[in-house]
């Protein structure tokens, strides 16, 4: 097979995919889609770098290389491209949309009937002072968040409509979700990994504010992971269309979870800390068992 690895940065991650597919038979070929270019008049016009000969049969895309607006719509449309060439790309270029913008994401688990904070997205600041004005109040803060963002980067807590920044500092777009506290007064939520359909690790964050992600000083620990929140992440993940993905839960104070957020392009250092479970193994399995079921049987005829 013809497998490439589009990994622009995360040198951690990329090792070990790299490993796992060297483990399953392949030797990937590493490339940026920063470095894939379109030339026109003669043979294939997508040149995807370490492939002058055609087209791979599968790219395993960790990361997209940022930029300007129109830098990352190019990339996309060789992610689109490559998928309609019949080239399996996980997480495919749809997928990533959805979960990339958080509008999209909420539309969608809202649609499939899963269960999620209440969530408003507007673009005029006045709207958003409404549904502040109506919804927030002292001790029960609204959060914005930014459409495109992660890690916990942008958040912020609102009581009060006049703490609403600018529509030029939220891009013109007003994510506003319904913040979800903890009755003991913990700052805890949680991670599942899917992968093919199936939750295979978790694990909880907890941190010393109300912002949990690892890299803003959440710290990451072991998780026996429940039933439902097994179930809730693998219909998060087929909700939205994700091969692999992170799924953020935080517990609804009834016994049960809420999805926060679907990660098309997850990061699992410090899950791999906290589970014995092989994830780069198992993301390199589940695509290379996708790039098989894709590929046409070749025919042998027998003489004789």
């Amino acid at each position: 097979m013809r497998i490439g690895l589009a990994a622009d940065n995360g040198n951690w991650h990329k090792a070990r995919l790299r490993e796992a597919l060297r483990g399953f038979g392949v030797e990937p070929v590493l490339f940026s889609l920063a470095d894939v270019a379109v030339v026109t008049g003669g043979g294939e016009p997508l040149r995807v770098p370490g492939f002058e000969d055609g087209l791979p049969d599968g790219v395993l895309l960790r990361t997209i290389a940022g930029g300007t607006f129109e830098a990352t719509t190019m990339r996309l449309g060789v992610l689109h491209a490559l998928v309609a060439s019949g080239v399996t790309v996980w997480n495919g270029p749809a997928a990533i949309e959805r979960s990339v913008d958080k509008a999209a994401t909420s539309l969608l688990i809202a649609r499939a009937g899963l269960p999620t904070p209440d969530t408003f997205v507007v673009s005029k600041r006045e709207a958003a002072a409404e549904i502040v004005a109506r919804e927030a109040r002292p001790g029960k803060p609204i959060v914005l968040k930014p459409l495109f963002g992660s890690q916990g980067e942008g958040l912020m807590l609102l009581e009060n409509p006049d703490d609403l920044p600018a529509q030029e500092a939220v891009s013109g777009v007003y994510y506003l979700q319904r913040y979800v506290a903890r009755a003991d007064g913990l700052w805890r939520d949680y991670r599942v990994f899917v992968c093919e359909g199936r939750a295979i690790a978790g694990m909880i964050r907890e941190g010393d504010g109300w912002i949990t992600n690892v890299h803003r000083g959440g710290r990451p620990f072991a998780w026996d992971m429940p039933a439902r929140a097994a179930e809730l992440a693998e219909a998060a993940a087929a909700a939205v269309g994700v091969d692999y993905t992170g799924i953020d839960l935080v517990e609804d104070g009834e016994g049960g979870f809420l999805v926060l957020e679907v990660d098309s392009m997850p990061a699992w250092s410090c899950l791999q800390q906290v589970t014995e479970v092989d994830i780069a193994g198992a993301v390199a399995r589940g695509f290379l068992n996708a790039v098989r079921a894709a590929r046409p049987p070749r025919l042998v005829s027998a003489l004789g």
